[in-house]
């Protein structure tokens, strides 16, 4: 989602020449927006020296804030909602030599195990061996879900960010809007959300109901949402990399702006790590971005959640970290949230050519998702 687009904004901001300006901003806000990770570990000068690279965690928060609370009508006066729900996990994965990028959803409604963790209140949350990922960040903040994301993954978070709705709207009317594709209509009443079949370019509220919309889906599942998601973010990677945005130094400086004022960062994520990551970053073309959903069964005791596929996600993770081209076996149902777009036979496999990385590697067939470069449209619920 536009999360993700703040974050290649931050991190790619250094490639533009202005770095400075990002640093000045994050030293002026820093007290109000560094969080301190509970699982710190020593890291290297340079992250070229990162021992089989690195994971950022980017989290999509639910909250509205004053100045846009006006756009949701009544759900920004449920005190005991917005702002504490963590809607959107991705565990960004940046390898080494070559450098792939692969992002991994975690379902908002997955019931996992998560630690125990204290609340901005300063109350302490027992560990519990049974909770949905998105309550997460009620129960302790961006570093409770860094810390949940670990102990299910078994994945090092090295650096963590949270976005609010607010990123959201003003990173999409940034760069101009995200182009997406819709094979059937959306038609969301929660929301309100509505679009026709074909391409749009959308960007402020109309990005964000996209980005949130399940009802508007076939299946009205939110791994639903999480296709649709992988779409929307295909395209703004296609988009962030090209030189229609970061080629514009005014809006380079826009979305540097956004990422300051609507984001939390771990204290480790400082001026200098931005940088580097976005050296490290630059040259990534898109077909090396994979999104990956974290594989899941269904809950058998509440047919409205999920639970891990553990064996599954072992394979997943152990394929990431070989560094090798990552091949999506997944076979789409006819209840996903995106289907191919007309004259995309199949997903292409990431880095298919023999060099650099080898042969690709096959994932589990529970693990759906598709590279940046993949065409796919929206499976609306409309006619």
């Amino acid at each position: 989602m536009s999360l993700l687009g703040i974050a290649l904004a931050v991190v790619l901001v250094s490639t533009t020449g202005v770095v400075a300006f990002v640093a000045a901003q994050l030293v002026n806000t820093a007290a109000e927006n560094t969080v301190t990770l509970d699982d710190p570990v020593e890291l290297p000068p340079d992250i070229g020296a990162y021992e089989g690279g690195f994971n950022i965690l980017l989290t999509g928060i639910d909250k509205c804030e004053k100045d846009i609370a006006q756009l949701f009508g009544d759900r920004c006066d449920d005190k005991k909602q917005s702002g504490k729900l963590n809607d959107v996990n991705l565990l960004v994965h940046v390898s080494n030599d070559p450098r792939r990028v692969t992002v991994v959803s975690f379902p908002r409604d997955m019931m996992v195990g998560q630690p125990e963790c204290t609340d901005e209140n300063g109350t302490v949350h027992a560990e519990t061996s049974r909770a949905a990922m998105n309550e997460a960040y009620g129960r302790g903040g961006l570093n409770c879900v860094a810390k949940t994301v670990s102990e299910l993954s078994g994945q090092q978070v090295t650096f963590a960010a949270s976005v609010t709705f607010g990123g959201v709207i003003e990173v999409t009317n940034a760069i101009g809007g995200v182009e997406v594709c819709l094979a059937k209509p959306i038609d969301d009443p929660k929301t309100g959300l509505k679009l026709t079949a074909g391409t749009h370019s959308l960007k402020g509220l109309p990005a964000l109901n996209f980005l949130r919309t399940r009802h508007g889906l076939v299946g009205g599942s939110d791994l639903s949402r999480i296709g649709n998601q992988q779409q929307y973010m295909s395209s703004l990677v296609r988009k962030m990399t090209s030189g229609e945005v970061l080629g514009n130094v005014g809006t380079v400086l826009r979305l540097a702006g956004i990422g300051v004022k609507r984001s939390e960062l771990s204290d480790k994520l400082d001026p200098m790590r931005i940088a580097q990551i976005g050296l490290a970053l630059k040259d990534v073309p898109p077909a090396d971005y994979v999104f990956l959903q974290y594989p899941v069964f269904d809950d058998p005791s509440n047919k409205s959640k999920v639970v891990p596929d553990e064996t599954s996600a072992e394979q997943m993770w152990a394929a990431i970290a070989e560094n090798r081209p990552l091949q999506v076996t997944h076979e789409r149902g006819s209840q996903e949230g995106v289907v191919d777009a007309p004259g995309q036979t199949a997903a292409p496999t990431a880095s298919a050519s023999p060099t650099p990385g080898g042969a690709p590697v096959a994932l589990p067939p529970n693990v759906s998702g598709q590279n940046a470069d993949a065409r796919t449209c929206s499976n609306g619920n409309g006619r």
